[in-house]
């Protein structure tokens, strides 16, 4: 094991074990890299795998069999996160460039259509606009408007799907959409 000086405190330096040798890091870097994880992330993904490992430590986990094949297998699945992450990056980008380049309805058709959409909330139940109002404008997820309405994320569901199709065939049947 090497050992790194961390820091109290108070000024005093205790030494403290880093859980991967130096050829574990090479390895867990290698990984990282062969993941597709550029190199300026490298030493994050680094960091990353040895915190899980003190983590387990803290925990009082056993310490893994094999700490060179625990540790590559954490810089795969950090690399697979990396991926995902960026994808998703990707896709809210994306998003939001088609967005630009739609055409602004005119305000007449907003004001159209906002009239529209106050009169279709106003027409449904009491909790079927709650829920619908909370998801759509206030962004709270599913989980979230179950726990603070007390009650299960399937009735959330369901009211949501209830709402926004009678909301949907309201605005079909005025002929705003």
């Amino acid at each position: 094991m090497l050992r790194r000086k961390a820091r109290r405190g108070h000024g005093g330096v205790q030494e403290v074990d880093d859980p991967l040798d130096a050829a574990q890091e090479r390895r867990v870097r290698a990984v990282l890299a062969l993941g597709g994880v550029p190199q300026a992330d490298l030493p994050d993904g680094v960091q990353q795998v040895r915190l899980r490992l003190l983590e387990r430590a803290a925990k009082g986990d056993e310490a893994p069999r094999d700490v060179s094949a625990w540790a590559a297998v954490v810089a795969s699945n950090l690399a697979m996160d990396w991926h995902r992450a960026k994808r998703r990056q990707e896709r809210i980008g994306e998003r939001l460039a088609s967005l630009r380049q739609l055409e602004h309805p005119s305000d007449e058709d907003s004001s159209v259509l906002s009239l529209a959409v106050a009169q279709g909330l106003d027409e449904l139940p009491d909790s079927q606009r709650q829920v619908l109002v909370l998801r759509f404008y206030a962004d709270l997820p599913v989980r979230g408007i179950a726990e603070e309405l007390g009650i299960p994320e399937g009735t959330v569901k369901s009211r949501l799907h209830t709402a926004v199709r009678a909301l949907r065939a309201r605005l079909h049947e005025d002929e705003v959409v």
